[in-house]
């Protein structure tokens, strides 16, 4: 194999690989890209057995072929060397990288020690824009779970319907749930759990503008466009029925400002237990108050005007919950429904035009 790109080239395709190389792993290959130069393109390939994520670059291909690549060496090398094109010449496992007086030489693996990608079927698969799907992503994934106990609710329930998909990530005690109609596409009916991760790199990978092919297996999902895709296994198992914990009679409502909201809850956050992060909110008339007390610790108060009407009510969150909510709500203003101190409070943008919701389940207040 012998080609020759620039260094800008070559240090993107990295870039854009970089997160399927485990840091730790049993299987060396592993641990190097495959780098495949074939009909003018060289496409850059690396994986984790969980996810796989390809390139393809523009180069000048001199010699056809395959190698693979110690991945953390050659970033580390590309990100070095000089604004010049960079000449790639592989003899067997042995490859050369030469940058104007720079050169290098690394000892690779075969390729057909690389793991071979998933098969898919793409003549039934489907597409959406980009911009739709990275929109669902950036709404929702923050929820999933990073525990262990519960693997299912690690990943984000992607639901596809006729004329719209949504989705949906809960640890048990915060929800995010989006759902977008989308125009010309018929895809199947399904129910997929996604890895944040892959869709991590969906968000990273595709251009908004973009439109994506879908295609799914049995146990796999692909986002391919042209010169990029991502392969993901697929979390196994029924997701939880979140429809359940979604409450349908909150009849009280407060709306606050978003930002002001945050800003006064991070300030109860200084002083709240770094085990519950307890905060303690008091809805009145026009107005809502903060009270945070710690044993051994302290105290804090505070107090803002929201639009409400109702009795007075006092709940209890955790105020990481909170503020990753209001991080991720679209909206100026944030819409609190709610109905009794130990039952799940709603967040909702005021504008009708996002089918946006964010649950969070209340704390017990201690006296």
């Amino acid at each position: 194999m012998k080609l020759s790109l620039t260094r800008e080239s070559l240090h993107s395709g990295l870039g854009a690989v970089a997160a399927t190389i485990p840091t730790k792993t049993t299987l060396p290959v592993l641990s190097n890209l495959l780098m495949q130069a074939k009909d003018g393109k060289l496409t850059i390939r690396g994986t984790d057995l969980d996810m796989t994520v390809s390139v393809t670059v523009e180069a000048e291909i001199e010699k056809e072929g395959a190698v693979t690549v110690p991945a953390r060496k050659l970033a580390e090398i590309t990100r070095e060397l000089p604004e010049a094109p960079v000449h790639i010449d592989v003899d067997g496992v042995q490859i050369q990288v030469t940058c104007g007086t720079s050169r290098f030489k690394l000892f690779g693996i075969p390729e057909d020690e690389f793991p071979a990608l998933p098969e898919f079927d793409f003549d039934n698969s489907w597409k959406i824009q980009a911009s739709v799907l990275q929109n669902l992503i950036s709404h929702t994934a923050f929820a999933a779970s990073s525990e262990e106990s519960r693997p299912i609710l690690n990943g984000v329930l992607w639901q596809i319907r006729a004329g719209s998909v949504a989705m949906v990530a809960t640890n048990g005690h915060r929800l995010a749930k989006m759902i977008v109609d989308i125009d010309g596409a018929n895809p199947p009916d399904a129910d997929l759990i996604v890895p944040p991760k892959a869709l991590a790199q969906v968000q990273k990978l595709f251009d908004k503008d973009s439109e994506l092919e879908v295609a799914a297996s049995k146990n796999h999902l692909a986002f391919r466009s042209p010169g990029r895709s991502v392969y993901t296994r697929l979390i196994e198992g029924p997701y939880p029925n979140y429809e359940q914990v979604i409450p349908k009679d909150n009849d009280k409502q407060a709306t606050a400002n978003k930002d002001n909201l945050a800003a006064a809850i991070r300030r109860m956050a200084v002083v709240a237990s770094d085990q519950t992060h307890r905060v303690r909110m008091a809805f009145s008339d026009g107005n809502v108050s903060f009270r945070v007390q710690t044993p051994d610790l302290g105290e804090a108060e505070d107090e803002m005007p929201v639009d409400y009407a109702g009795e007075t009510l006092e709940i209890g969150f955790n105020a990481n919950y909170l503020l990753e909510v209001l991080r991720f709500m679209p909206d100026d203003d944030v819409v609190i429904g709610f109905r009794a101190p130990e039952r799940a409070a709603t967040f909702k943008p005021t504008s009708g035009d996002l089918d946006y919701l964010c649950l969070v389940m209340p704390l017990r207040l201690l006296d």
